[in-house]
């Protein structure tokens, strides 16, 4: 079972909350979320309750301010834990176009600049087959962040982008 610690001020400071399961409101527990100890499991957690809004992925360790989940500002409202047991496979088609159609490439490894590697910015479906992913909005690992797990996406607001820009993706280690 995984464990999650919400602080409300930075460095593991003010009030905190312990959390061990999904949670789609986490507002009634803290006002305020500036830093966070991930014990284990690996965690998506949401500007917005109901898991809605930014999304930030985190894996095991601490950070003891929002800058350093790449947090935009103090505000976490709800948050979901995954487990992960694999034989360390990664494994990834990313499509052009929706529905998997145009040009395809597959990925086994992190992307620090989707332009670079596969020619376009935009990701309109994918398919990840093994292990979880995290796309990023911005290229080296920057920007908005959207957590992907095994499935089918087929269109960008699958993953809950509200466009198909994508900058970089990394696979998601180190639970």
């Amino acid at each position: 079972m995984g464990k999650v610690v919400f602080y409300e001020d930075r460095n593991f400071q003010g009030r905190h909350y312990e959390c061990s399961n999904d949670c789609a409101d986490l507002s009634p527990y803290f006002s305020r979320c500036n830093s966070i100890r991930v014990e284990s499991d690996c965690w998506v957690v949401y500007e917005r309750p109901n898991y809605m809004g930014y999304q930030y992925v985190l894996t095991k360790g601490e950070y003891p301010d929002y800058q350093r989940w790449m947090g935009f500002n103090e505000n976490i409202r709800s948050c979901r834990t995954y487990s992960y047991t694999s034989d360390g496979s990664y494994r990834m088609k990313v499509y052009e176009r929706p529905e998997f159609a145009g040009q395809m490439m597959e990925f086994m490894d992190d992307c620090p600049s989707v332009q670079d590697r596969f020619r376009y910015r935009d990701i309109h479906s994918c398919q990840v087959m093994d292990g979880y992913w995290t796309f990023y909005e911005h290229p080296n690992y920057r920007g908005r962040q959207y957590f992907l797990r095994p499935g089918e996406y087929r269109k960008f607001s699958d993953w809950g982008a509200t466009c198909p820009t994508i900058g970089s993706f990394r696979r998601v280690v180190d639970f």
